[in-house]
């Protein structure tokens, strides 16, 4: 079953949204070198709880912390760690979830610690674009595997201008979200289009492309959670929670105009 949610219900998931939006928008602008995952993940926590919330991926099937702070090679699910230490150079991608009166946000930004390579920055924003195409098509009326096509055609578009094959990450995508952060339906980041659940009104998304240098194929560290790419590549990953909506997508983890 996919969740319809009434207006009232996306206004309330729209303030937990906010939330995490902010609390990335403060996180992202400590994360310079010099400073551990393991401070991040301080900063965010403490964030969201001032704001009234609660951060959803602590304790989250065990998960022991209120971010993913993936470094580099990893994808997903970095723990934060008092002995990562952010060097110039590296590329952190932090993914944020707050619960706000039992309403979920969930997004996700990468950010270049100093001078990183133009290959990771060109990777960096295709991944973001290719999640802007998904939004773009996430449209009252279509069909689920519409958004996952505008991703991988966007991906595909984004390397033949910029001169690379991005890596899709396999296994992993978007979810639906509301009432719980992982919810049906689940959302590949490729396929072809007009398969799939038709989007109506009322459904929310997290929509979020892994891209990287190299490989597609994962693994899982001995931690149980950390994703890393096998060909020791850089990953990025970008993701927006979005209502569907008679008047197009909301992006419900944006900040204020």
């Amino acid at each position: 079953m996919i969740e319809i949610k009434s207006r009232g219900e996306l206004e309330a998931m729209r303030a937990a949204g906010l939330v995490v939006a902010r609390t990335l928008a403060l996180v992202s602008s400590h994360a310079k070198a010099g400073i551990s995952t393991h401070e991040l993940d301080e900063l965010a926590e403490q964030n969201i709880r001032e704001a009234g919330a609660i951060p959803s991926f602590k304790g989250y099937n065990g998960f022991p912390a209120s971010i993913c702070a993936s470094v580099n090679e990893q994808v997903v699910h970095g723990i934060p760690s008092r002995t990562q230490v952010l060097k110039e150079g590296d590329l952190i991608s932090i993914d944020c979830g707050a619960i706000l009166e039992g309403w979920h946000g969930d997004s996700a930004l990468t950010v270049a610690i100093g001078e990183v390579t133009p290959a990771e920055l060109l990777l960096s924003e295709a991944t973001r674009t290719s999640m802007l195409a998904g939004i773009e098509a996430a449209v009252a009326g279509g069909k689920l595997s519409d958004i996952s096509f505008a991703i991988e055609a966007e991906t595909i578009a984004a390397g033949e201008r910029d001169g690379f094959e991005y890596g899709i990450v396999e296994g992993y995508g978007g979810h639906g979200i509301g009432t719980k952060m992982h919810m049906e339906p689940f959302l590949p980041n490729y396929g072809k289009p007009g398969k799939g659940p038709r989007l109506k009104p009322g459904m929310a998304i997290a929509i979020e492309p892994m891209l990287t240098l190299g490989t597609e194929h994962t693994a899982e560290l001995d931690d149980g959670w950390t994703v890393v790419t096998t060909d020791g590549s850089r990953a990025a990953h970008w993701e927006h929670s979005i209502a569907i909506t008679e008047d197009g997508p909301w992006v419900l983890t944006a900040l204020e105009d």
